[in-house]
């Protein structure tokens, strides 16, 4: 898959330093993987939630951390749309 937004995740980890690992991680496995249905996503990570228009919720850091993103299936693209702590995740409204 290629990935866009990495800049967002760059930009959370200089203030979330102990997110960085998983994120790279995330990142790395991402691009490695060829998505082509939700359920491929939910094979590798059974805690993700999905939500209407193909965007997906993924637990990053044991759920300290949530990431956003919406993935174009049949383009082979995820594009990062939102990355924070849970308590900010819960305060938003998507």
């Amino acid at each position: 898959m290629k990935v866009l937004g990495r800049d967002k995740l760059m930009k959370f980890t200089r203030k979330h330093a102990s997110a960085k690992s998983a994120l790279d991680a995330w990142f790395s496995e991402t691009e490695l993987s060829e998505w082509n249905t939700s359920q491929d996503i939910k094979d590798r990570y059974c805690s993700a939630s999905f939500l209407a228009d193909n965007r997906v919720i993924f637990n990053i850091k044991g759920n300290n951390y949530r990431l956003v993103v919406k993935v174009r299936y049949q383009k082979g693209i995820v594009v990062v749309e939102w990355v924070g702590t849970h308590a900010d995740y819960e305060k938003k409204c998507f």
